[in-house]
């Protein structure tokens, strides 16, 4: 939080921007010798965004041989037909290792898409992938879940397996990081240490990111282009999300929702640590065409923290919005009325999913599943630059750019350990804009290093012809 044939056109130093066909039509990737034939397990395949990523696999990557892992035969079996010759399904359990570990014996790559993330107590699945030497990525939109992840990083590079996490389409907006210089060799360090700190006992309370790891990416280029155009410093990066009604994407994205209302947003200013109550300070942002200006909404999301870390922006904060209206209300009253001990508790947060999934689903009809991300970057010289994202799917955006990492790791851009989509170690520098090209079909507005007039809808003018 990814298509029709995108037309990517990017610049050296002053960005990039990227015009797209409104309807679908995806190319084939040639991948090299060695995994061409390679078997790739989706876990919660028959989900919303697993059935997604390996749709979009299916039609990337015809020869690859696709295993279908959930829960539901029935659902599987559907999943199967609709993919062809090329897959199957596999009965597994995620929350039983040994059934795990006989799913992973002879498969080349896991994609972890069971969720929601959110309160999750172990790294089951990468622990299980890591023991069978089997490559890895997850869509994990959980801070503390990436916050774990990343404390397995020894292990992964001990077994020679790569591994991302939080890859997607929003948790992976940071993906160019290393056009900035070099990233942090503390960083894994320091992450642990704050998991270690906040959370002694179990390595628990860090918090979450998904549909972004392509936002990842747009904003690694944003802090990227201004580095090397311009004599000012990055000083203020904003993440701004909006997904209408759940998107298509079902219970699960509705529970990651709910859990997230449980959890203080973490912020930061001046490169200082703020907390703040989830779901407050709205602001009313323009996403450009085809979405207009919505509400957005703060909420702890984890490419916040990374983005501190990995690209040393000062001041850094993430909002989402809904639509329609109502659900930002009923969020906005959740966050207010119940306590946060019952939002963190994943069985009672199931019980309100069952009793508003029905009426999600019936909205979701009107409202559509419409999908965008905008990131706004201010640097010290004045210089203000955007980058927005959107699609009229998020169902099959998400599978888009879940393909696109997967492909990644298939051609061999990931080194072993456990990786953040921004580190150079997680996609290879050289391999960033093939991957932006990919998770972009179908997009109907991509742009990037562009000044917030250019791209929306109701430009402010100062006079003169000079806007704002």
């Amino acid at each position: 939080m990814v298509m029709a044939r995108a037309l990517l056109h990017l610049k050296s130093t002053s960005g990039f921007a990227l015009a797209c066909a409104t309807q679908e039509s995806p190319y084939r990737v040639q991948l090299p010798d060695k995994s061409r034939n390679a078997r790739v397990l989706v876990l919660g395949g028959t989900g919303r965004v697993g059935g997604s990523t390996a749709t979009a696999l299916s039609k990337l990557c015809p020869d690859l041989k696709i295993i279908i892992a959930g829960r539901n035969r029935e659902k599987g079996a559907s999943m199967v037909a609709t993919l062809g010759g090329r897959s199957e399904f596999a009965e597994v359990n995620i929350d039983n290792v040994k059934s795990l570990e006989a799913a992973l014996r002879d498969v080349d790559l896991v994609v972890h898409t069971a969720g929601p993330f959110q309160q999750a107590e172990k790294c089951t699945v990468l622990e299980a992938a890591i023991h069978t030497k089997t490559a890895y990525i997850d869509v994990c939109d959980d801070t503390t879940y990436a916050c774990r992840a990343k404390s397995f990083k020894t292990r992964a590079v001990a077994a020679n397996i790569p591994a991302i996490t939080t890859a997607g389409i929003y948790p992976g907006g940071i993906v160019l990081n290393n056009h900035l210089g070099p990233v942090s060799h503390n960083l894994d360090q320091q992450l642990v240490a704050y998991v270690e700190v906040t959370a002694p006992n179990d390595y628990a309370k860090y918090k979450r990111t998904q549909i972004n790891i392509y936002v990842k990416v747009m904003a690694a280029e944003l802090v990227r282009a201004s580095r090397s155009e311009s004599k000012g410093e990055p000083e203020r990066l904003r993440f701004y999300y909006y997904t209408a009604g759940s998107g298509g994407a079902g219970p699960t994205i509705l529970a990651t929702s709910f859990l997230l209302l449980g959890e203080e947003v973490v912020a930061f200013n001046k490169g200082e640590t703020i907390k703040l109550k989830p779901y407050s300070g709205m602001l009313n942002i323009d996403f450009g065409k085809g979405i207009g200006k919505r509400d957005v909404y703060l909420l702890n999301l984890p490419e916040v923290r990374s983005a501190r870390e990995v690209l040393g922006v000062p001041t850094v904060s993430a909002r989402f919005g809904t639509a329609p209206f109502f659900w930002n209300w009923a969020m906005e009253a959740m966050a207010s009325l119940l306590p946060a001990e019952f939002l963190r508790d994943r069985s009672k947060v199931q019980e309100l999913v069952q009793l508003f999934d029905p009426v999600v689903r019936s909205v979701d009809k009107v409202a559509g599943e419409r999908v965008s991300m905008r990131v706004d970057l201010e640097c010290s010289d004045g210089r203000n630059t955007v980058g927005i994202f959107s699609h009229r799917r998020l169902s099959v955006s998400v599978g888009a750019a879940t393909a696109a990492f997967a492909i990644a790791v298939l051609e061999g851009s990931t080194q072993p350990g456990v990786w953040f989509p921004e580190e150079s170690e997680g996609i290879a520098i050289e391999a960033r804009e093939v991957l932006l090209k990919r998770a972009a079909q179908g997009t109907i507005n991509f742009v990037m290093n562009k000044p917030s007039w250019m791209v929306e809808t109701d430009p402010k003018e100062l006079g003169l012809g000079i806007y704002v």
